[in-house]
């Protein structure tokens, strides 16, 4: 049996409890049967043979008891962070979460208290004010702007929005859903502003290896070694991998300090890991992992071409450029239509289900963003789609 990747397979994922699918009707109006799903964050494609294999290899064993000695799985990680992003990781700063949603809310819990104030740098990843609100602090919202079609940053205009009350920074890194690779100056600018206002800086890395040709992702201990003392590093094999549902990933942190805060956190919730997730990560942190992501990025590359020269040809319409993710940003502004009208073109005309930009806070709501990892003939079908619903333009 060939194990190289088939990322053209269609493989029919009806009823099969996929949030992605089944859930579409119900949520967007689009049935399944007939709609495109390019909502939800993870991929159309089968994980490499190596962590297939590992799931085959518990289900002939037979017996799904508690996980012990975490030696393989550990040494895995700190190899793929050493050979892939050149950064040494010592075994004892990492902790393992049920995700990093998760991960993002026991780092509100341990290291703020309600009240507080959460940075974030705006349109960002949703479930961020979301765990944020939900523990009770103040979501700070610290907009970004564009510039030549991508996202920039200015700190000076954030400098009003930080009150005595603001203790942490929640940086996604590279960026969703704007697909920006920060560079090394960018990051050292996030750190010093952290520095400054004594925030604790939690940097989201669950996107690092989904990175596009001539661009480098920088793990922000390497950009700013300086930080460490109140840095805390998220990671995970999920979406490199499309193993969300193992729902596993990795929180890193140097500081002994802040790491027996953490732990102290986790212990008082009772969170373990879950077998099927240190498994799969184990499997895929290996040579067979990292050729199926090369293999994985060329192909994401050639869809990102694809759909962007073709929503890009619709006047009124403009994907952002990706550095990295599979996610599409699209601004939907230069129609002079109203969000609740394209978003029914899209919808109701297209039958695509899309993420509303103005669940990515400010700066989101003439956005929609849609998801490119799934095969090649699926995505050029949504490109006609759209093509055909804004017709009128054009």
């Amino acid at each position: 049996m060939s194990t190289a990747p088939n990322f053209d397979e269609i493989i029919n994922r009806h009823g099969t409890h996929s949030v992605k699918w089944d859930m579409m009707e119900k949520l967007y109006g689009v049935p399944a049967s007939e709609g495109i799903a390019m909502w939800v964050a993870d991929m159309e494609f089968r994980p490499p043979h190596c962590v297939q294999k590992a799931v085959e290899d518990m289900a002939a064993h037979g017996l799904y008891g508690y996980y012990g000695d975490d030696r393989a799985y550990l040494e895995s990680i700190r190899w793929w962070m050493a050979h892939r992003h050149g950064w040494e990781v010592p075994a004892e700063a990492i902790f393992t979460t049920h995700g990093l949603v998760n991960g993002t809310a026991l780092c509100v819990d341990a290291f703020t208290a309600p009240g507080d104030g959460v940075v974030l740098m705006s349109p960002v990843y949703h479930a961020f004010a979301r765990v944020i609100r939900a523990a009770g602090r103040e979501v700070v919202e610290c907009p970004l702007k564009t510039e030549a079609g991508r996202y920039v940053f200015d700190t000076a205009d954030w400098e009003a929005r930080i009150t005595p009350r603001t203790k942490m920074f929640v940086l996604c890194s590279p960026h969703n859903p704007g697909g920006r690779v920060w560079s090394v100056a960018e990051l050292q600018a996030i750190a010093a502003f952290c520095e400054k206002h004594d925030l604790i800086l939690v940097s989201d890395e669950i996107h690092h290896d989904l990175v596009y040709p001539g661009h480098k992702h920088t793990v922000m201990p390497l950009a700013a070694p300086g930080i460490v003392d109140r840095l805390v590093v998220m990671s995970a094999t999920t979406k490199t991998f499309n193993i969300a549902g193992s729902h596993s990933g990795n929180v890193i942190i140097l500081n002994p300090e802040l790491r027996t805060r953490f732990a102290a956190r986790m212990n008082a919730l009772g969170i373990s890991a879950n077998s099927f997730g240190l498994f799969m990560s184990t499997a895929a942190y290996s040579a067979e992992g990292a050729a199926w992501v090369d293999a994985l990025m060329a192909y994401l590359d050639g869809n990102r071409r694809l759909f962007d020269e073709g929503v890009n040809a619709i006047p009124g319409l403009a994907s952002m450029k990706l550095e990295a993710t599979y996610l599409a940003w699209v601004d939907f502004a230069g129609t002079g239509m109203a969000p609740a009208e394209f978003i029914a073109r899209v919808e109701k005309g297209a039958k695509i289900a899309t993420n509303h930009g103005a669940s990515f806070g400010l700066g989101g709501d003439n956005f929609l963003r849609f998801n490119l990892a799934a095969p090649r003939a699926q995505v050029a079908e949504a490109v006609a789609r759209l093509q055909a619903a804004f017709a009128d333009l054009q």
